[in-house]
């Protein structure tokens, strides 16, 4: 999917001039980190404050909740596509497994983005395609060079990643990485 159709809808929301396109981006950031750190129970407040602006240019930025959420989940999808663009020169499994590594990223940012969100939202549906559009061909290529049984779907293979990111109880970053690794060699020829 071409960078210009990636981005449109989120560049379309973050403002022209300078100094509120800073407002935008700090409170981007300040979002995400505050849903990371509390789910669906963060605070509009408590994100400006973190932001260092008013209550006031919060609401002027995303005049809901639903507004802001929806920027952070496009900002989400979004980092998944620029990785799928970044990994796509390697060896077909290796660029394959490089993405999912950054899927179950994604899937851990998006629980926590998700209570918060309106289900009803066209935002999901379009994130979902835009999603599914980047991983195919990584997908394709690794099933053309061998690497993968072919009668995987990009949908199977979300739903297996996504299962394994679901779960909370791991020891540690390298018991995710080794149950991660047991899932996906499930695809591999």
């Amino acid at each position: 999917m071409p960078v210009v159709e990636r981005i449109s809808a989120l560049e379309s929301r973050r403002p022209q001039r300078a100094d509120a396109a800073r407002n935008f981006d700090a409170l981007v950031a300040a979002g995400r980190e505050a849903f990371a750190e509390q789910g669906s129970a963060a605070s509009l407040e408590d994100i400006a404050r973190r932001a260092g602006v008013g209550i006031g240019t919060l609401y002027r930025n995303f005049p809901t909740r639903d507004d802001l959420i929806e920027t952070l989940y496009l900002g989400e999808v979004d980092a998944l596509v620029r990785a799928a663009d970044e990994v796509a020169d390697l060896e077909p499994w290796d660029a394959l497994r490089a993405w999912l590594d950054r899927f179950v990223a994604y899937v851990g940012t998006k629980h926590a983005l998700l209570e918060g969100l309106n289900r009803r939202s066209p935002v999901l549906a379009e994130c979902r395609t835009i999603m599914f559009a980047a991983g195919e061909p990584l997908l394709v290529r690794a099933q053309e060079a061998g690497e993968v049984v072919p009668d995987v779907t990009i949908g199977d293979v979300v739903k297996l990643v996504s299962g394994v990111a679901a779960v909370a109880s791991f020891d540690d970053e390298a018991q995710r990485t080794r149950v991660l690794d047991l899932a996906i060699n499930a695809i591999r020829r």
